[in-house]
């Protein structure tokens, strides 16, 4: 457990550091058991407090997320990013290894586009059975 400092912005609370980041109070616990965000120091009444590395980091993954990216590579980009273990390269590699799964969903969904364009355009509108949405989304005809 870290030890609390005197520093005004290493006594954050949890509801602070959850307005600052933008993150629910009970992801940044998750994050936590997990080990995405090193366990807080506790005051003597046992609060958790946080501080401005705190807030880095929960950015960070926040910002991440929000692109994507698994929270596996979210963790080894957080180690990539510790003093003396900057590997552009690797971070790179995962980036595009990103990148090509964001273009694979991208493919996808344009395929899923036509197929339920063309599928709403032969709707007439009249009777339900037979009706060409209900037919695709009918798993027992897949």
């Amino acid at each position: 457990m870290r030890a609390v400092t005197d520093s005004r912005a290493d006594h954050l609370p949890i509801g602070e550091l959850s307005r600052r980041t933008g993150v629910n109070i009970e992801t940044i616990r998750y994050y936590e058991r997990i080990r995405m965000l090193s366990a807080p120091p506790r005051t003597a009444s046992g609060r958790r407090v946080y501080g401005a590395q705190d807030v880095r980091i929960l950015a960070f993954i926040r910002r991440a997320r929000e692109l994507g990216f698994p929270l596996e590579d979210i963790r080894t980009l957080l180690s990539l990013g510790a003093p003396g273990q900057a590997s552009c390269g690797e971070v790179r590699d995962i980036a595009t290894r990103h990148l090509g799964d964001i273009r694979a969903r991208i493919s996808d969904l344009r395929k899923l586009e036509r197929l339920l364009a063309n599928t709403v355009a032969r709707c007439s509108g009249t009777k339900a059975p037979d009706c060409p949405v209900l037919e695709i989304l009918d798993i027992r005809r897949a």
